[in-house]
């Protein structure tokens, strides 16, 4: 029997807001977006030091900015934002009240102490360790302690999303099976706690070395789970950023999953295949053995792979009968012609739909495999996948559900309406240029992680053809935009909140966010299920014949600095 609890009922999606997580949202999301703007500013003065023509940090400081840039972005801004998801997908969608708000809260306050820990660490000089942390480099024992209390906080706000799931089944608050939002956020949930566990299982020992209670840590053995903590991270972000495409796709024009079992199924590969495919930084490790990278390389990965192929096609076959059952059936792509570019959630999740598979999916298949990684292994193109995939994919698919969290759950409008439209795509094409110049500049040679790409203080000189100085140089002009496209979603969203008129039932129904019916869309379950998809298929196409080319020309490349004969 349900209980009663605090709450109010959203005018727009109809759906019961609870008050405890709504205020939890609110928090987690504002802080996440002010270690999106410290982790940013990083990020920028990375950009314009490895931008030879500026130059502009000494050595020092910029494996400092480069360790804070990496732990803000990486960990603590989707992280953060990621627990505001998981409330929204619990709490808001299945109508239900959050289970234990203290323990929420509880999580919350030590996320926020562990991330200020490691920041400072960071600050102070002594942890410019960078985000893989590698040992033999020992940071300060207060960034490692910052990062277990922050992963404690994470996992204690993971499982207060299952008690909230057990409360909404128990209360019986929904029917049939739990949303496709909400599965996905289980999806993520399940990755964090393998993730949070290869985190301890590492970090906890470092920091006892750290302090110098234990003489010495295995480099091998710290690569090899670390990494489980590293890139699972971002296999999370995966994820819950698809979970956000269906999600937005559902509010702003009342899309439903083409087959919804697919998409559950997709999900859950996912969940088997993606913490296994974490490996693939490990495919030129001389420590690993040939039978596990076969595996990975041959297997795992292509399963994990297949998932995000299943969701890249299923979002705009989604996307696409939607529009046609709104009347938008002209030719092939009548539908996309139509769709709301206007409205930043929608153009931000198709921009972040299209890059994300593109740019970090076919880069990700090339670098998963163990012949290819040869090429790139510790070049810039790691970065360039990284940026394609997190910047690309993830940061730009949160930012743009921030358009309906704003009116939605703070219930403000949002200012600067002008800036709303432009700012997905400013950040979107900042982003691209990114990750295209740094896999460029890597596809040349450029090492990952070297302050001066000159070597001017080196014994032995190293001369990079020309292409890779202008490749580096428009990696720093497309930073700058990306990092102006940050900026205005920055003003946007805190001016809203602190500027932005209040929301009232009125405004709703005079300028509605929501689609008809977009709300019940979303918390309910269900499919389109329809395959009448040319606009799709069209694109899906494209899709493949792109990425058979560039694999091809990759091994093409492999097969000139290789010769087999």
């Amino acid at each position: 029997m349900a209980m009663t609890f605090a709450h109010r009922v959203c005018p727009e999606t109809g759906l019961k807001v609870c008050r405890d997580a709504e205020l939890l949202i609110k928090a987690n999301a504002v802080v996440a977006i002010v270690f999106l703007a410290i982790g940013g500013l990083f990020g920028l003065l990375v950009a314009l030091t490895r931008w030879p023509a500026i130059h502009i940090l000494p050595a020092d400081l910029f494996y400092l900015a480069l360790t804070g840039h990496g732990a803000d972005i990486l960990v603590f801004w989707v992280i953060f934002f990621e627990v505001a998801i998981l409330y929204f997908a619990s709490a808001i969608l299945l109508n239900c009240r959050l289970a234990t708000p203290r323990f929420a809260w509880a999580a919350f306050v030590l996320m926020l102490v562990g991330a200020l820990m490691a920041n400072v660490a960071v600050l102070q000089g002594e942890s410019s360790v960078m985000f893989t942390s590698y040992v033999p480099m020992k940071a300060a024992p207060h960034f490692y302690l910052g990062l277990i209390l922050f992963a404690v906080g994470a996992l204690i706000a993971v499982f207060v999303f299952f008690g909230t799931l057990v409360v909404a089944q128990q209360e019986k608050t929904y029917e049939g099976s739990i949303p496709l939002v909400t599965f996905g956020a289980v999806a993520a949930a399940i990755i964090a706690v393998y993730t949070i566990a290869s985190g301890a299982i590492i970090l906890v020992p470092t920091f006892l070395w750290s302090l110098g209670l234990i003489g010495d840590i295995d480099s091998l053995t710290y690569r090899l789970v670390w990494w489980g903590l590293g890139h699972s991270s971002q296999q999370m972000n995966v994820a819950a950023h698809v979970s956000i495409w269906y999600a937005i796709a559902a509010l702003t024009i009342g899309s439903k999953p083409l087959s919804e079992k697919v998409s559950r199924g997709a999900f859950l590969l996912y969940i088997a295949f993606l913490p296994i495919a974490s490996a693939h930084h490990l495919l030129t490790d001389p420590g690993i053995s040939s039978e596990f990278k076969v595996f990975n390389t041959s297997y795992a990965i292509y399963l994990a792979v297949l998932a995000s192929m299943i969701h890249g096609m299923s979002v705009p076959g989604a996307i696409e009968a939607a529009q046609r059952r709104n009347g938008f059936t002209q030719g092939v792509f009548g539908w996309l012609r139509n769709a709301p570019w206007g409205n930043p959630a929608f153009s931000g999740m198709f921009l972040s739909l299209v890059m994300f598979g593109f740019i970090g999916g076919i880069s990700g298949v090339v670098l998963g495999t163990e012949q290819l990684n040869l090429l790139m292994h510790n070049t810039l193109y790691v970065t360039g996948h990284f940026h394609g995939t997190v910047a690309a994919g993830t940061t730009l698919a949160f930012m743009a559900v921030t358009y309906l969290v704003v009116p939605l759950i703070f219930r403000r409008e949002l200012i600067l309406k002008g800036w709303c439209k432009w700012q997905p795509y400013l950040f979107g094409i900042g982003a691209f240029g990114l990750s295209m110049f740094m896999m460029g500049a890597g596809t040349l040679g450029v090492a990952r992680r070297h302050w001066d790409m000159t070597f001017s203080d080196a014994a032995l000189s190293f001369d990079y053809p020309p292409s890779a100085f202008l490749m580096m140089g428009l990696n720093g002009i497309f930073g700058v935009i990306a990092t102006v496209g940050g900026v205005m979603y920055i003003v946007i969203v805190v001016g809203s909140v602190l500027f932005g008129k209040e929301r009232d039932e009125a405004a709703c129904k005079a300028s509605p966010v929501v689609f008809q019916g977009g709300g019940a869309v979303v918390a309910s379950h269900g499919s389109a299920a329809t395959l009448k998809l040319p606009g799709t298929i069209t694109l899906v196409s494209v899709f493949f014949v792109s990425f058979v080319l560039y694999y091809y020309i990759n091994w093409k490349f492999l097969s000139e600095v290789w010769p087999l004969s």
